[in-house]
């Protein structure tokens, strides 16, 4: 690129890659980290949602030909809604209730109920069928679900995303400043040479493109470095992430270096979007920068 204005002199053109890449990777991070806690929030919540807890009281009680346990057991295991269904023996009571009551809870002489672990049927979003038919069936059932706690951490998930999404915006809007204040700092280090090439009848976009394609090549190097210097460390938080549902656990552990099958097709795209941005805003701020300040000139 011919530059007869001086341009490479006037701009400081690897202290604005720095920049420009430092913006980048911090947007992408923002980017990752977003994904991640709605994916997360997603996994959970799914994960979640299709699990009951039964608590039966007085389980050992018969009731018609069977326990109060194993007739609340039949049932569950007849309805089409449930997957399984699991009652829960003593040793595993007392490792749930263990943080509370402590590790000797036969000692508290406490009648404690009965407990049925149900995982839902594919599909089946609700419980308040299974809840309503053993209400009828064995009085005093309670069944606990967890739509209640696990809404909140999906709500928990966007949030983090929408404040992800904010970062990307102030990055965004970082990067707007740092590329109209390059320019001005290159127009005022040029401005005799501009001023002579203006009043011998020089068009204002030809002056304005020059300082656009610069900053364009300078911007979209640092977008590309910040990308490539982002990579590894998404990398890394997929693996982190890869145990709680976000990635597969079996690609990581079998493939730990294929990359394309660790990161979120999101991620890939903000990737490929954010070194494009980041030329796409060297383009438009440096026109309207330099173009605004022409206006100003005699």
């Amino acid at each position: 690129m011919v530059d007869d204005l001086g341009l490479n002199k006037a701009l400081a053109g690897r202290l604005l890659m720095l920049l420009v890449a430092a913006m980048v990777l911090l947007a992408a991070l923002s980017v990752g980290g977003g994904v991640a806690a709605w994916s997360l929030a997603r996994e959970w919540r799914q994960g979640a949602a299709s699990v009951l807890m039964v608590e039966v009281p007085r389980a050992t009680e018969k009731l018609r030909s069977s326990t109060r346990g194993e007739q609340t057991l039949a049932l569950l295991a007849a309805n089409p809604a449930v997957a399984t269904a699991h009652m829960l023996d003593q040793d595993e009571i007392s490792t749930l209730l263990r943080p509370w009551l402590g590790n000797d809870i036969g000692a508290l002489g406490l009648a404690l109920p009965g407990m049925i672990e149900v995982h839902l049927a594919q599909g089946v979003v609700s419980g308040d069928q299974i809840a309503s038919q053993l209400a009828v069936a064995v009085p005093g059932v309670v069944v606990e679900a967890s739509e209640s706690w696990s809404a909140r951490l999906l709500d928990l998930g966007r949030s983090l995303a929408a404040c992800a999404g904010l970062a990307v915006l102030l990055v965004l809007a970082v990067a707007v400043a740092l590329v109209a204040l390059a320019a001005s700092a290159g127009l005022a280090a040029q401005r005799e040479t501009i001023e002579i090439l203006h009043l011998l009848g020089a068009a204002d976009g030809d002056i304005a493109s020059r300082f656009a394609k610069r900053l364009t090549v300078l911007t979209l190097a640092g977008g590309v470095i910040g990308a490539l210097i982002s990579l590894p460390l998404l990398v890394e938080l997929a693996h982190l992430a890869a145990p709680f549902g976000v990635a597969p656990v079996d690609q990581v552990a079998d493939q730990p270096l294929s990359i394309l099958t660790i990161l979120p097709l999101a991620i890939w795209a903000a990737l490929a979007a954010l070194p494009l941005g980041a030329a796409a805003i060297g383009w438009v701020t440096a026109q309207t920068t330099v173009r605004l300040w022409l206006r100003r000139l005699p």
